[in-house]
Formats: structure tokens, C-alpha cells, sequence
């Protein structure tokens, strides 16, 4: 059985110009293309779309991204544990965002001077941009 570019498209959530846009630049190839002309994708080129769009999710540019589902070493049970882990790190920052908020957020306005609320907004954006850097860091190592 195989995915036509709007089946595909639509069990993945993304627009059939994205996988086109993927076909031309070589990071997901159709398996076979029909006697009408139609993009046929099959399940390995299911696989490798949730790979692509894994790493979409973590803001890797596409050309990168090309680099490492088409090197010969990649390997789909090991970059799915990887994935777990990159996931599981991303909840934990996300976490320490939130409970960041929710301490900001919990400081009764009428008791604090505006002076420490705005204290407490600049400290929330260098915990941001740290967060950002980190990000940055840990993707392109």
C-alpha cells in the first residue's frame, strides 16, 4: 500500500507543497511515482518523513537535517531512542520554564514595588536566552 502526496500530506499534517518542496531538494523521495504521474510513498518514506519532522519540531534547518537521514551510519531504532531523549530534555526546560512563570506570576502585584516586578520580567528573558543558547548548543553538538 502507498501514500499518494495528499494522503501523506493530510496523515501527517503538513502541506502537500512541503513534501514536494522535500522531493525537489532530495530529503524524501517518492518510492515510485504512478502511471498518472502521482508521488507514491511507501512505509520506509513514512518513517523517514516522521524522522524529518522530528527534527523540524526541534528547529533543525533542512539541510542539516538532509545530512543526517541520508548519511549511510543513520540508524531509525537508535535515532528514535535519541529523539526520546532530545524530547524528554525539551519537557524538562519547558518545566522549568513554566514553574519560572508560575513563581513570577505568584508575586502578589499590590505588595511589590514596580521596580521588582520589572526586576522579575528581566530575570524571566535572561533565563529565555540562556535557555535559547543552550538549545543552540546541545543541537549542534
Amino acid at each position: 500500500m502507498g501514500y499518494t502526496v495528499q494522503k501523506l500530506g493530510k496523515l501527517a499534517g503538513i502541506s502537500t507543497r512541503t513534501l514536494r518542496y522535500y522531493d525537489e531538494i532530495g530529503i524524501l523521495k517518492p518510492e515510485r511515482i504512478n502511471s498518472s504521474g502521482y508521488r507514491i510513498y511507501g512505509q520506509k518514506e513514512v518513517e523517514r518523513l516522521q524522522q524529518i519532522l522530528f527534527y523540524r519540531e526541534l528547529d533543525v534547518n533542512l539541510e542539516s537535517i538532509k545530512n543526517i537521514v541520508t548519511a549511510r551510519s543513520f540508524d531509525g531504532a537508535t535515532a528514535l531512542r535519541e529523539h526520546r531523549e532530545k524530547l524528554l530534555e525539551k519537557l524538562l526546560e519547558k518545566r522549568e520554564q513554566l514553574d519560572m512563570l508560575i513563581a513570577i506570576t505568584g508575586i502578589p502585584i499590590r505588595k511589590k514595588p514596580m521596580q521588582e516586578l520589572l526586576k522579575c520580567m528581566s530575570m524571566m528573558k535572561d533565563l529565555q536566552h540562556s535557555m535559547i543558547k543552550i538549545n543552540l548548543v546541545q543541537l549542534l553538538s
